[in-house]
């Protein structure tokens, strides 16, 4: 049987192509790419004549069945993205499952990042993050996902379009108006912008142009600090930790959750202290 290679490709500059990932390319029976009119451009910079096949979200489940059987009869296929990492916010999972699931060799060959490309310059806390790709684009749903995950203590990793990066901004302030927020924007480019300010500020930047809204965006959230010292909340009864929570926009449900994780007790618990049910 043949072996899926799953190959990073730059997020701009294409000069950060590595020799492995040309290699690979070069000596692969197919490449399956999101975009093949993307993806031509970068063979034609390495001179790459490999055959391409559109793989995408909407072609995924004939696509998928079509590799699989090219790879069981031993042809070697290399998986790439229009830009950075394939499976990351990017198809393939469908085709990297099925792929295992047959026993075939499945080989990652590593390359460019836009978040983590992003989290290195920002001066954010890189020990710990969690990725969340891209968030709802209803309102309600983002400040869902956000009101969970800001209250954390991980940095946040968000991608985001150039026509929601505002409206993501506005959701992250209304819970948080002081929280470090870092805008990244043509990373890797030669107008590269690696912003981290308030949100609020950064709201301004926005409104007055000195941050363009063009080019993908990376948007990375500090983690919640409080959560890292649990001194904070030892002089409050329950009352006033739920209210501490409410006051920074979280629904009282979520406030009353958050506030058993912290002090290690159950939601119930707390849900009756907090509306004095005995």
């Amino acid at each position: 049987m043949g072996t899926l290679y799953l190959v990073g490709t730059p997020i701009g500059n294409l000069a950060d192509m590595t020799y492995r990932a040309v290699d690979t390319l070069k000596r692969a029976d197919i490449i399956a790419c999101e975009d093949t009119r993307v993806t031509s451009k970068l063979c034609h910079h390495y001179e790459i004549q490999t055959p391409l096949k559109s793989y995408h979200d909407h072609n995924k489940e004939q696509q998928t069945s079509m590799l699989l059987e090219q790879l069981i009869n031993g042809s070697n296929i290399a998986l790439v993205s229009d830009a950075g990492l394939p499976l990351i916010s990017d198809p393939g999972y469908e085709l990297v499952v099925a792929a295992r699931e047959a026993d075939i060799r499945v080989e990652t060959i590593p390359g460019p990042n836009a978040g983590l490309t992003a989290l290195m310059a920002s001066g954010l806390p890189s020990f710990t993050y969690i990725f969340l790709g891209f968030l709802p684009r209803k309102e309600k749903d983002k400040l869902q996902v956000l009101e969970k995950r800001m209250f954390q203590d991980s940095t946040l990793i968000i991608y985001e379009s150039p026509h929601r990066v505002k409206d993501t901004l506005k959701a992250i302030a209304k819970i948080d108006q002081e929280r470090q927020v870092t805008l990244g924007r043509e990373l890797t480019k030669k107008f590269e912008q690696i912003e981290t300010q308030p949100v609020t500020q950064l709201l301004t930047a926005v409104n007055d142009a000195q941050i363009p809204l063009k080019g993908e965006f990376v948007v990375l959230i500090e983690g919640a600090a409080e959560l890292l010292d649990t001194s904070w909340f030892e002089n409050m009864t329950i009352n006033e930790h739920v209210t501490h929570y409410v006051e920074q926009n979280m629904k009282p449900k979520v406030a009353i959750k958050h506030v058993a994780e912290d002090r290690n007790m159950k939601t119930s618990e707390v849900y009756n202290i907090y509306h004095n049910i005995d």
